[in-house]
């Protein structure tokens, strides 16, 4: 999920457009209805003057606030330093989301232009030591300033945040950590166009018609279309996004080109070209420990970690280790019977990684007699949203509205107004579901602005779903629905929050927290209760029949060793990663291959994210990528509540919005879980859900 600080005054009107065309729109609050971007009238032009501006605006509230003969308090200092940058936060929230969405090469430029000015922007802030000061002193008086749980919070968070950004240091070391923050904004910008322009590069042509056996005739479809839009027409194109390279290794019967396409796959960024990526990961592995052991720690993670639930790497290694034990076996156990699937077949094939989706699915067609491609006619993607929005108006009363004529930054960008119960404004929800060359992969929640006392969020969600192809619409796979599900679980926890500062509103939580949001609200989403809602045969409008749905759950355990491995595998490997004590001679391809040897991963079974283009660990989950098995276990026991009373409980569904949704980053996580839940989490609930237990 990629996360940005935003704030703006929401207004109302009834035309999107900008007063002014030809000033700069970023420099003041956007005339427009409810503040939306106007993305009508943002022009490349705009970003760099106004992101200088934003800096001078910025230094100038640091300054007032300095300069304030007042004694320091909660107001003068720790609220006026959250509200400190409106500029820089209406630019950056549509700046670094284009970058992500919609980028282009200058854009690409423009970003590498910027990140160490933001970087050292973010270090004078940090490491002002008359700021730093205020807000030490704000601090030490905490005790006696009868301040709310929140408050309490939110200085909590800026005091660490200084401290962690190196505020004690001595000055020579502050000088090194600015050098290093600013290497590290620069190759995290270059190892994500890396991926990028491995992903665009990479296009599988087929131009024999036989060579299609065994694809679906939509997959087929679609890549025509490819092909002729990138003038090979005849052809039929194959690329790495989700919904072209999954079916394919998933239902090509040539073997040779499923290998092509997977070892394509697993080999972004280490191509040794001029996107190659191991010596940009190596390079940041070595920032970031150097970073950690100037600032007290002994390696990265517990750095990262001393911010979270888990707090430090020894329980989240214990965590992982655990659910190893569970995991291995029963990959191995699905891994003998694809073998046995195999030999039944005659040819003397051993079972290599790019055979793993395609026997799966001919086994899932002999253990429950069900194909994917039987059911995505049922998952139309506009009727899976109406049933995630369904689900949130059964369970918070909220309604969203489709809402024409608001600015977007591409053609597929649709709006929505969102709305409680008693009709008062939620916030503006912007999807945008297709891939394209200027999309980054993988679907996350972002914000163009956060929620904080009246002001209403704006809340975007951005997915790499199959795209529509003529007369046949975007039809999803079961995991492409749990995906809108899961991302629109973000979405409610931005646009449900209800705090008073923006620092600690929506998901301003600690990283092992924010995907249980998410994670929860995939659940509903293979209810047989909720599939009636939404999944409609998108020719007949027939609803899923019940023996569907029954096939549907009878196979929800499926695969599940595979998974649930090589989700671990990625997550021991971005741990062992960030716990080394010291990188020299760090080659990240034989660390990974040693890591993974020592953990007896079979060779059928790659991470997730092998290091060369795990985005994750280079963005916002550096140390962290475990949070998603972590959360798991809280949404699977948070699940159970809603079970036991009904999944659309009046109650419970109240409970949960009110002490999770609504307090963001305003409480102890563990507070916040067990406010709701009664208790602290229990594992047992996630291993049965994994077919584990």
């Amino acid at each position: 999920m990629l996360k940005k600080s935003l704030l703006i005054l929401a207004a109302s009107g009834m035309m999107y457009s900008c007063t002014s065309p030809e000033s700069n729109p970023f420099l003041s609050d956007f005339q427009t209805p409810e503040g939306v971007p106007p993305f009508d009238q943002i022009k490349l032009e705009h970003y760099e003057p106004a992101f200088l501006k934003g800096i001078e605006e910025q230094n100038q509230r640091i300054q007032a606030i300095i300069d304030n003969a007042e004694e320091p308090d909660f107001e003068n200092v720790i609220v006026a330093l959250d509200e400190s940058s409106p500029i820089l936060d209406r630019v950056a929230g549509v700046f670094y989301n284009l970058t992500e969405a919609e980028t282009t090469d200058e854009l690409t430029e423009l970003s590498i232009k910027l990140a160490p000015l933001m970087s050292e922007h973010d270090d004078n802030i940090s490491l002002n030591k008359e700021l730093f000061a205020k807000v030490k002193a704000v601090y030490d008086r905490r005790e006696s300033l009868n301040l709310s749980t929140e408050q309490n919070r939110l200085l909590e968070k800026k005091y660490k945040g200084f401290v962690r950004a190196g505020a004690n240091l001595n000055e020579e070391q502050q000088n090194r950590l600015r050098e290093i923050n600013k290497q590290l904004s620069t190759l995290a910008i270059t190892f994500s166009n890396h991926i990028l322009n491995e992903n665009n590069a990479f296009k599988l042509y087929v131009e024999n018609k036989e060579d299609l056996a065994g694809l679906p005739e939509s997959l087929c479809t679609s890549a025509a279309a490819e092909a002729k839009a990138n003038g090979q027409e005849g052809k039929w194109l194959f690329t790495l996004h989700n919904a072209s390279r999954i079916p394919f290794l998933q239902y090509a019967d040539n073997r040779a080109l499923r290998e092509k396409m997977y070892k394509a796959y697993i080999n972004r960024g280490n191509n040794n070209d001029e996107n190659d990526n191991k010596q940009v990961i190596a390079d940041i592995v070595k920032l970031r420990l150097e970073k950690a052991q100037l600032l007290g720690f002994d390696c990265y993670a517990n750095f990262v970690l001393d911010n979270t639930m888990a707090k430090n790497n020894q329980k989240v290694m214990e965590f992982l280790n655990n659910l190893w034990g569970y995991a291995l076996p029963k990959a191995k156990a699905e891994a003998a019977d694809l073998q046995k699937l195999m030999d039944r077949e005659g040819k003397g094939e051993k079972l290599e990684a790019w055979d793993w989706w395609y026997y799966t699915e001919k086994l899932r067609k002999v253990k429950y007699n069900l194909e994917e491609e039987e059911i995505k006619p049922y998952f139309k993607l506009e009727n899976v949203r109406e049933g995630a929005f369904t689900v949130a108006n059964k369970l918070y009363g909220i309604t969203l509205t489709k809402k024409e004529g608001v600015p977007v930054y591409h053609p597929d960008v649709e709006t929505f107004e969102v709305k409680d119960a008693d009709g008062s404004l939620l916030g503006i929800f912007y999807v945008d579901y297709f891939p394209r060359p200027g999309k980054r992969g993988g679907a996350w929640m972002s914000n163009y602005r956060e929620q904080k006392a009246e002001v209403r969020p704006i809340i975007c969600n951005v997915c790499s779903f199959t795209k529509p192809v003529g007369d046949t619409p975007s039809l999803l796979t079961l995991d492409e629905v749990e995906t809108l599900f899961h991302e629109f679980g973000h979405a409610l926890h931005g646009l449900l929050s209800k705090c008073q500062y923006e620092g600690t509103s929506g998901t301003n939580v600690v990283r092992d927290f924010v995907e249980l949001p998410s994670q929860i609200n995939e659940h509903w989403a293979m209810e047989p209760e909720v599939l009636k809602m939404y999944a409609k045969h998108y020719q007949t409008g027939e609803t899923i029949p019940d023996e569907l749905i029954e096939k549907i759950l009878a196979q929800g355990t499926f695969n599940q060793g595979f998974m649930t491995t090589e989700l671990l595998a990625a997550a021991i490997l971005d741990m062992n990663l960030h716990n080394l004590t010291s990188t020299e001679g760090l080659d990240v391809l034989a660390y990974e291959k040693e890591a993974m040897a020592k953990l007896g991963l079979i060779d059928v079974i790659a991470p997730r994210y092998r290091t060369t283009y795990f985005n994750h660990i280079v963005g916002g989950y550096a140390a962290g990528y475990y949070s998603y098995l972590w959360a798991n276990v809280l949404d699977n026991d948070a699940y159970e509540a809603f079970k036991e009373k009904g999944i659309f409980d009046p109650q419970t569904a109240a409970l949960f919005r009110n002490e999770v949704l609504a307090k963001g980053g305003s409480d102890d996580p563990m507070t916040l879980y067990k406010n709701f839940r009664g208790a602290e989490p229990q594992l047992e609930a996630m291993l049965k859900n994994r077919g584990m237990k």
